[in-house]
């Protein structure tokens, strides 16, 4: 018996010695939690039932200088279906009516998608896919169908919304226009104005303190750190829909036609500089063109004949020679250090005047001219070159410009055949929007300004930057040398080079360029061609100049020189910008009243401001459409705020009084 008690007392002892352990451990536990990782379990506690959300900003438009819509964004939705959620009895009553407004809407048979609902139910999928990429109202009508009309928690419709940008006017201009992205490895990545306005355009992301609450919803907390979204700026480009409509379809006219690689071409006013039109069009495997590459704006490649005017405008200017001196072309073959250099005319032309060389695109004439009068000091000749700006990038408002190159008398390869080569547009490098640049401020009498694709950036009905005329050289060179270039460009459309493009109705001023190119990427010494076309018009009072390039035109063809295959480009759009366009001519005004017709006319304007005359509803608008809405109506605004309209001070239907004022507030 005393055994007995004595094994349960050692049984209570050990009870007792492990109860005690156990106090101690959850002691050590809880005094841990409490100051050694309270602070870690406050916070996850905390982040799992207030969370800050971020409230996205609206993205700016980008608009074209005419008013038109370049870049939007737009809702765009996903739907997706919990086949797990719904009750039976609710399934198998409205998964027949679902399936017939599903076949409705996406195109499919009503029993195409009744037996993917029921197989998606058997499976327990609950993440069944149901269509991609719906507008806004489509998704309001998917959100009505019978099913998912009791929401998600009991109809199991899962929304999957997202921004995406929309080009309104398709992909015309689009590498111009440009994107904004996220790579693969998580880095921001971009190109042209969405890239390079970024800043302006993304706004500022708010962001709101949210409390979990049932069913894993999220109420919001307003407290004093919450941040209101600050939308996006809107950017006012300096592209017209009607002019980069007519260039774009020019130059994909020419591409099929010769089955060339890829080719650009930029409109330019010419006292602005501001870029009217911009096309870059590279050719898909299956034959068909789209906008790839920015060409104009990132390609340097060696210009060929195009940049004989640098030779001309550096000879005129050193007074070395006059447009009149006469060079023999020697049968159209010379020779430098053992290299030749040939005229495209077998047989050369003879003794003709600089001019004259220029107007027919003579290699060996302008060599020799150059040659002759800078081989001493060939330093002379290439800091002209520098002073133009040939040797510089423009500083454009986005990135990827190309850089162009002049060999530098310095530069370790630098030979006896630089400078003749040189002189024909061979051994340096430039892009076709730098070439443009210098040949507008040619038409532009001296002053040379640099390309700009953005004029404004806008907030609404305010602006918030203005881009000016920017100069980059007030004077390339005197007002006599501008004088006779003006002339020998305007011979080389009458006479020269691009008489096929001569009209009698219409004046232009240009030149044609050729250049030849190896590719050991495609064929080792195969040659290919690079055809151009640069100048401007009207020839006498120069309103736009313009750049078109064609590389490797089919030379299967026989035709790949820059007057056939570059030219026709040119003109086509030239004579839609101005021949094509409704005349201006002064018609003599009579002053003879029609009373039928003015009656007529007079009651047709009493009923339509009767009719018109009426406050428009803008609530929901946009406060840069609403002011632009009732401006065009005389009504004097007011606004309040920022963003859409949410309320309006005249109510819809009001008859308009004069000088009436409305107030918009936005939110």
């Amino acid at each position: 018996m005393v055994v007995e008690d004595k094994h349960i007392t050692y049984r209570i002892y050990l009870v007792a010695v492990a109860v005690f352990i156990m106090a101690i451990a959850i002691t050590v536990k809880l005094t841990n939690i409490q100051w050694v990782e309270g602070n870690y379990y406050r916070k996850l506690a905390k982040e799992r039932t207030v969370r800050n959300f971020v409230i996205p900003a609206n993205k700016g438009n980008i608009y074209s200088a005419d008013g038109s819509l370049l870049a939007t964004s737009i809702p765009n939705y996903n739907i997706r279906f919990d086949a797990v959620t719904p009750k039976s009895e609710a399934f198998q009553k409205n998964v027949k009516p679902l399936a017939d407004s599903l076949a409705v809407l996406l195109g499919k048979p009503s029993s195409y998608f009744q037996s993917e609902l029921r197989k998606a139910r058997a499976n327990k999928n609950r993440y069944y896919l149901i269509a991609r990429d719906l507008s806004f109202t489509e998704y309001m009508r998917i959100k009505s169908f019978p099913l998912f009309n009791l929401g998600a928690y009991k109809g199991g419709i899962i929304t999957d919304q997202r921004t995406i940008r929309e080009h309104p006017i398709g992909e015309i201009a689009e590498r111009t226009i440009g994107y904004e992205r996220i790579t693969p490895n998580g880095n921001p990545d971009g190109k042209g104005i969405e890239w390079a306005f970024r800043k302006y355009l993304n706004g500022k992301d708010g962001k709101i303190l949210k409390q979990k609450i049932a069913k894993g919803q999220w109420k919001p907390i307003r407290d004093v750190n919450e941040v209101e979204p600050q939308d996006g700026y809107d950017i006012i480009s300096t592209i017209d829909v009607y002019i980069q409509d007519i260039a774009h379809h020019a130059l994909l006219k020419q591409l099929e036609l010769f089955e060339a690689d890829h080719g650009c071409v930029v409109v330019m006013e010419t006292k602005t500089g501001q870029v009217k039109a911009i096309s870059n069009l590279g050719r898909h495997a299956n034959g068909s063109y789209y906008e790839t590459t920015n060409y104009a704006v990132a390609e340097s490649h060696e210009p060929g004949s195009t940049y004989k005017l640098a030779d001309l405008m550096a000879l005129l200017d050193d007074k070395k020679v006059d447009t009149s001196a006469v060079f023999d072309s020697k049968g159209g073959v010379i020779t430098y250090s053992g290299k030749k250099v040939r005229d495209s005319h077998e047989g050369g032309y003879g003794k003709i005047s600089l001019a004259r060389g220029f107007e027919v695109s003579s290699n060996t004439i302008m060599v020799q001219a150059v040659y002759e009068n800078y081989k001493n000091d060939p330093s002379k000749f290439v800091n002209h070159l520098n002073s133009y700006g040939l040797n510089n990038r423009l500083g454009l408002q986005f990135e990827g410009e190309g850089k162009p190159r002049v060999p530098q008398p310095t530069d370790k390869d630098w030979s006896n055949i630089s400078l003749p080569w040189m002189a024909f547009g061979y051994g340096v490098s430039i892009t076709p929007l730098q070439t443009l640049t210098y040949y507008n401020a040619v038409a532009n009498n001296g002053e040379m300004v640099k390309p700009q694709f953005v004029s404004e950036i806008k907030a609404w009905n305010r602006t918030i930057k203005k881009y000016n005329k920017e100069v980059i050289n007030p004077k390339v060179c005197s007002e006599e040398t501008i004088l006779k270039l003006k002339a020998v460009l305007e011979n080389a459309v009458k006479r020269g080079t691009g008489s096929k493009l001569y009209s009698k109705d219409f004046s232009m001023a240009g030149k044609t360029g050729t250049a030849q190119a190896n590719y050991a990427t495609k064929g080792g010494s195969e040659k290919h061609y690079i055809s151009s076309f640069v100048g401007y018009f009207p020839a006498d009072t120069p309103k736009y100049s313009c750049i078109v390039v064609v590389h490797e035109p089919n030379t299967s063809k026989n035709n790949y020189y820059g007057a056939d295959v570059a030219g026709p480009v040119f003109k086509r759009i030239a004579q839609k910008i101005f021949t094509d366009a409704p005349s201006m001519n002064e018609i003599k005004n009579l002053d003879k009243k029609n009373r039928k017709q003015e009656k007529n006319y007079s009651d047709y304007y009493t009923k339509s401001q009767q009719k018109h005359h009426v406050v428009p509803n803008v609530k929901g608008m946009s406060g840069m459409d609403a002011v632009a809405l009732l401006g065009n109506l005389k009504i004097k605004v007011k606004v309040i705020g920022v963003g859409k309209v949410k309320t309006q001070s005249l109510q819809p239907g009001e008859s308009l009084n004069k000088n009436t004022t409305i107030t918009l507030e936005l939110s």
